[in-house]
């Protein structure tokens, strides 16, 4: 069971990875790399494009740049949109500090997310947030209406089930995974690292099961008043289909397109549709 969760929320096949890190390479030349001090912490971000539209991509759970977004910081069209990819504090190169996972940790990386494109000169920006990156999107555009364009935010949810629990308790022990599987992350953290930061993950996310309905930003969600767009893979291991119709049914005006052959990671195994998707919804 391991093996087959491991393809879905919590990891990306390696293939994948190999996919979006060779996207990032690809296009290194044309990119502006750095560090900008936000909030007490020195976040690492990549930047292309000059175009007139403003895009933070946020990474999924212990994901960065470079393991995430290659596709979209390579292909998305740089002449309409300026792209911003950033490491969360914690996860890739955005170390120190080490990550840890206190009750407010979405909403500390939505704090970091605004200032650090703020710092950038940014006034107003569009998210493309995948996974946990959805759930710091939501948090964002729900906390900052004035700032926010547009929204795009796929394989999330806004509250833990007992379903979803079990999915994490499944993946918890990282040395049950194949090496296969653990070596694009253990490239990134290290072996000892990765295996330390993965089960406080499960910890910090699990956590949110205690509060009242398993809410991580269900009172959030009315709050959310720019464009919003719901993508959801009907192959997705990890996020139940009752996910992406519950933000349906409480982002006031939202889309959602279902992608029928889509997994977790369609941004990456589709990413030209996904890409196509995006940019049509950001101009609309």
């Amino acid at each position: 069971m391991a093996a087959f969760l491991l393809r879905g929320r919590f990891f990306k096949p390696r293939t994948d990875i190999k996919r979006a890190m060779t996207a990032v390479q690809s296009y290194c030349s044309s990119m502006a790399l750095g560090r900008q001090r936000v909030n007490g912490v020195d976040l690492f971000y990549e930047q292309t494009g000059s175009g007139k539209h403003p895009l933070l991509l946020l990474p999924g759970a212990l994901g960065c740049t470079r393991t995430d977004f290659g596709p979209q910081l390579k292909s998305l069209n740089k002449e309409r949109f300026t792209v911003v990819g950033w490491d969360p504090r914690g996860y890739g190169k955005s170390r120190p500090p080490d990550r840890d996972f206190p009750p407010d940790f979405f909403e500390r990386d939505a704090q970091d997310a605004v200032d650090l494109m703020k710092a950038l000169g940014f006034d107003k920006f569009s998210l493309l947030g995948w996974s946990d990156g959805g759930i710091t999107a939501m948090m964002a555009a729900a906390k900052n209406p004035d700032l926010i364009s547009r929204m795009v935010v796929w394989g999330s949810n806004a509250f833990v089930s007992q379903q979803d629990l079990e999915l994490y308790e499944a993946v918890r022990d990282v040395s049950r995974w194949s090496a296969r599987m653990r070596q694009p992350m253990e490239e990134v953290y290290g072996a000892e690292v990765f295996a330390k930061t993965w089960k406080a993950w499960v910890d910090g996310i699990a956590q949110y099961a205690k509060r009242p309905e398993g809410s991580i930003c269900m009172e959030l969600l009315p709050l959310i008043s720019c464009p919003t767009l719901i993508i959801h893979g009907e192959k997705d291991p990890m996020v139940p289909n009752f996910h992406p119709q519950y933000l349906l049914k409480h982002i006031k005006g939202s889309q959602l397109h279902l992608m029928p052959e889509g997994k977790h990671n369609l941004h990456l195994r589709y990413a030209d549709e996904f890409n196509k998707l995006v940019e049509d919804f950001l101009e609309d």
